[in-house]
């Protein structure tokens, strides 16, 4: 049996989880023990797991009975302690690795599914049924499908970026509206229209993959609420990150709550079907992609990894900004909080200003999200400077943003009019127990209280009066 690696070198395990392992976690051992039937889930779930946490599994994995807890312990060195029971913790909590004080043994569940996945063999079909070819119709080919992708998901994000601007961009469906209102990405105040939040623009600066995570985990909490099954909805995901890229797959053999679901995913992007009715399904690169560490959009030009390790943005002293970019999304997003002057074919000029930035501070936009923006983005060029972008218009930003944040208003009561100034003291003295002063003036004799606060200081102040009648 190989030993563990907890050297220097190996001990770089991933601080944090993938968003879904810690979903995953907070799930029962009944729910878990359900998924892990399904060979796909189990490799999908491993797949998604640090690198020790995969090596402890496949040291497990092919062992028929246990192992003592303290044989493998004498495997770590004293440096990789830590780290190795870190990803015991995380195995238990995915109830992979039961907790044991004595002996060390996969879930049997697991093993055998993880086991049957690797060797192949079965006839669960958990890796999707091959569609038949009919002759009639020919497979997409893999620049379609990455083209009629990265056309679902920009439709996602430029309608993020332009509601509310008073431009009208393509709306995606209904189902996608409701899930960016119910993430908390975008909400409308008194009846207007949908505008991005601070957390949809925090978004944003995400790579796709995190950003498709971070929407079908909202998906997977809005699950029960519209009575699906949170076990198939979660395999039917695990499936398609299985699938082959254009290859079509039969949609006979699906539950009803992945049935279900086909409508959602195309709105996504993450599967390809001729029309709501075909009998087969062919994953996009957004689905094969879910539990592997390549870039899900390729061909995008705004939106891909290497695209935003590149950069852009040329950030000048005076406050003037160039961005070399022909991408929509990308000059949308800049138009959140830099006022555009000039667009040529390859090249957008703007401004940051005072007016931009108070714009984008109105829509929930923090000085902190823009500098991260300009940072994550900046042009190779601009990465030879230190600091990288311009210190002063920095500090100006987050100036801007101190003056929206100098008056802050709040309701309540104002008590003035005291028979004395011992009456006064006295029941200033009681509001202030109860921590519900919000201002003070006592050459004026008078204070300011919460509203939550007024009931007792009202009743407080009556009761003093009966006293003294």
């Amino acid at each position: 049996m190989p030993s563990v690696q907890t050297a220097s070198d190996a001990v770089s395990v991933e601080n944090t989880s993938h968003l879904l392992l810690i979903f995953l976690e907070s799930q029962s051992q009944t729910t878990l023990t359900r998924l892990y039937q399904k060979p796909s889930s189990c490799l999908s779930i491993f797949r998604l797991l640090g690198p020790l946490e995969r090596q402890l599994v496949m040291n497990l994995l092919w062992l028929e009975s246990a192992i003592l807890v303290t044989t493998m312990a004498a495997w770590v060195t004293a440096e990789g302690k830590k780290a190795y029971e870190t990803a015991l913790s995380v195995l238990s909590r995915l109830h992979i690795l039961p907790q044991n004080p004595v002996k060390l043994a996969l879930n049997t569940t697991f093993k055998t599914s993880l086991r049957q996945a690797i060797t192949g063999g079965g006839a669960s079909g958990s890796f999707g049924a091959p569609a038949e070819k009919d002759g009639k119709h020919q497979t997409p080919s893999i620049d379609t499908l990455d083209t009629y992708a990265l056309e679902r998901w920009e439709t996602i994000l430029h309608y993020m970026v332009s509601s509310g601007t008073g431009r009208n961009p393509t709306k995606p469906s209904q189902g996608v509206l409701y899930l960016l209102q119910r993430s908390g990405l975008m909400a409308s105040s008194h009846g207007s229209s949908l505008q991005i939040t601070s957390s949809g623009f925090q978004f944003l600066l995400h790579d796709p993959h995190a950003q498709l995570w971070e929407l079908l985990l909202q998906y997977l909490h809005m699950a029960e609420e519209r009575r699906m099954d949170l076990v198939e909805v979660l395999s039917f995901l695990f499936m398609l990150s299985t699938m082959e890229l254009a290859r079509e797959y039969s949609v006979e053999h699906l539950s009803p709550t992945q049935t279900a679901m086909l409508e959602d995913l195309r709105d996504y992007g993450i599967i390809w079907q001729r029309k709501a009715s075909s009998k087969c399904l062919c994953p996009t690169r957004l689905a094969t992609t879910l539990t592997s560490s390549s870039p899900p959009l390729p061909t995008s030009n705004g939106t891909g990894t290497d695209a935003q390790t590149q950069g852009f943005i040329v950030l000048e002293t005076n406050y003037r900004l160039y961005a070399y970019t022909d991408n929509p999304l990308r000059t949308a997003v800049l138009n959140l909080f830099v006022t555009l002057k000039s667009r040529f074919p390859n090249l957008v000029v703007g401004a940051i200003t005072r007016e931009s930035v108070k714009k984008a501070l109105a829509n929930g936009i923090t000085a902190d999200q823009i500098i991260s923006y300009l940072t994550t983005h900046a042009h190779p060029q601009m990465r030879k400077n230190k600091p990288l972008l311009p210190v002063t218009v920095q500090d100006q930003i987050r100036l801007w943003e101190l003056e929206k944040n100098r008056v802050k208003s709040q309701e309540g009561y104002l008590y003035t009019a005291f028979a004395s100034q011992a009456d006064y003291d006295y029941v200033l003295n009681y509001a202030k127990q109860l921590d519900v002063v919000l201002w003070e003036s006592s050459t004026r004799r008078c204070f300011f209280g919460s509203l939550e606060g007024h009931p007792n200081i009202r009743g407080f102040i009556e009761r003093r009066a009966a006293g003294k009648q």
